[in-house]
């Protein structure tokens, strides 16, 4: 049986940021395409449980800029899926130098999934596949205005009081079933309180979530012409859990746009975790779903 070596860290220089990323070898020789696993804001440490279920293969984890131990030369500055995007493709290239590889396959989640259709737009052939997992896309939906005021609304909610406030409104507008419509928007704003989270406000304006990928990763317009023209083979999928979510949403409204079905993957958006955050996912159930979409 073939098992992976632990990660070696290296960083790499891009435009405004450096990016600290994990390569997991495996041990054996293998065929097999690099294969990327990203989120956005989620970082590197997210993805343990779930890079653990391929020691087939050589597995990439990183943190976005702005993200745990990626820094950006302005914290406090908005990051695009255009500018993930462009980092992406330089962290790929410089993987694919250094290794000798061909294009390689990338597993996407919540923004990273943004970033990733952006990148598949633009750079097609570094990537043989992507599957794009549940991308919160407002721009997509149906009730395109609502979510986009939605998403809008949790970034100016933090600006105006900070961390607990904008948390507490994500955490409402994330876990929301159906379109976000006059009436979810004239809700009442939650209590951070109660989701155990600080009713102070710390003064800090550089949460990777709130403040920097807020709205700028749901308020992206994704190419369709280029991603329905690319040799990238893409999947979208959508959590068995999420049905109604807007995440689950915007991969059900992407496959439309690309003339696809969507893939049911086990449990929620988080579904790949395995008690990362202290969030308690199906990995094992997950990881075999995707190792089996990837197959083709």
């Amino acid at each position: 049986m073939t098992t992976m070596t632990e990660p070696t860290t290296q960083t790499l220089d891009v435009p405004g940021a450096v990016l600290t990323y994990d390569i997991r070898r495996a041990e054996a020789p293998t065929t097999a395409p690099v294969l990327f696993v990203i989120g956005s804001p989620m970082g590197a440490s997210g993805f343990g449980t779930l890079a653990g279920h391929f020691t087939d293969r050589t597995v990439v984890t990183y943190d976005p800029r702005g993200v745990e131990r990626s820094t950006k030369a302005d914290p406090a500055s908005p990051s695009t899926p255009d500018e993930h995007a462009d980092d992406l493709h330089r962290l790929i290239a410089k993987v694919m130098a250094d290794l000798d590889a061909g294009p390689v396959d990338l597993f996407a989640s919540s923004g990273g999934a943004i970033n990733a259709l952006a990148l598949v737009a633009k750079h097609p052939e570094q990537v043989r596949a992507l599957v794009a997992h549940e991308p919160p896309l407002a721009t997509v939906l149906p009730d395109r205005e609502g979510a986009m005021a939605a998403t809008q609304a949790i970034h100016d909610t933090y600006e105006r009081s900070g961390f607990g406030a904008g948390m507490a409104q994500f955490i409402v507008a994330v876990g929301h079933r159906g379109p976000m419509d006059a009436a979810f928007l004239a809700q009442p704003a939650p209590d951070p309180a109660m989701f155990g989270l600080p009713v102070e406000d710390d003064g800090n304006r550089t949460d990777p979530l709130l403040g920097q990928n807020m709205p700028s990763g749901p308020h992206y317009e994704p190419d369709f012409e280029a991603l329905r023209a690319a040799s990238t083979r893409i999947v979208l999928g959508a959590g068995m859990e999420s049905e109604g979510q807007m995440a689950s949403r915007g991969a059900f409204a992407v496959a439309e746009r690309l003339g696809t079905t969507p893939v049911s993957f086990p449990s929620g958006h988080g579904g790949f975790l395995g008690g990362e955050y202290g969030q308690p996912g199906e990995p094992d159930a997950f990881a075999a779903k995707l190792r089996e979409v990837l197959a083709g």
